[in-house]
């Protein structure tokens, strides 16, 4: 596989990004307000966007999150978690992708980072990594929090048809979700803003 892609995605993440403008594209809209958490209490938390090569094109992986976690219980999410006491960011993200799927943080070259940003109803704020690896890599479940690991085709996530809305209703508010429909599964929310973000800087580096 090809590294030419690698070295035009890490110097694109050097150049200023997207950040908030395309992360609100898949923010969720509402009719009326809902309870916001105060940003100065936020809970630092990094994950990571892992890309493997397999069958002549690049992949990442998604997890589908347990009924045991304490937090977005089913959902799909990034391998990640919440930054330990005197733990970096990088490290966070690296540490929990091994905790939940297994792959060693040595086999894993980070490339650079996406844009922060605050979850004001789950008071997380959140700090997305990109990372790659050589070889589609032997993966081990954590399986109180994982119930399904994900191998998402990069071109998916790239099609103009991967971008869907629901409407739905959220805590008594009728609200309209925008999200990715990869691998059969409703991606949204914090991951979807992730992924919104990582997508726009893929297609201006083309």
């Amino acid at each position: 596989m090809s590294i030419y892609f690698i070295e035009k995605l890490t110097q694109a993440l050097r150049k200023p990004l997207p950040g908030k403008n395309i992360q609100r594209s898949m923010m969720i809209q509402t009719k009326t307000p809902l309870k916001k958490r105060d940003q100065k209490k936020s809970v630092p938390s990094a994950v990571l966007l892992l890309l493997f090569p397999q069958k002549n094109d690049w992949f990442f992986f998604l997890t589908k999150r347990t009924d045991k976690v304490e937090y977005h219980k089913g959902q799909i999410s990034l391998p990640g978690g919440v930054v330990e006491y005197n733990e970096t960011f990088e490290k966070t993200a690296l540490r929990e992708t091994y905790e939940e799927i297994g792959v060693p943080s040595d086999e894993i070259n980070l490339v650079g980072a996406l844009s922060s940003f605050y979850i004001p109803i789950s008071g997380f704020e959140i700090f997305p990594f990109v990372g790659w690896i050589k070889d589609k890599p032997k993966t081990t479940i954590q399986e109180d929090e994982v119930q399904e690991l994900l191998s998402v085709p990069l071109k998916d996530l790239l099609s103009d048809k991967s971008i869907r809305t629901k409407t739905s209703n959220l805590r008594g508010s009728s609200v309209e979700i925008p999200y990715f429909h990869l691998c059969n599964e409703m991606v949204w929310g914090a991951t979807s803003m992730i992924l919104a973000e990582f997508k726009a800087i893929i297609k201006e580096a083309q």
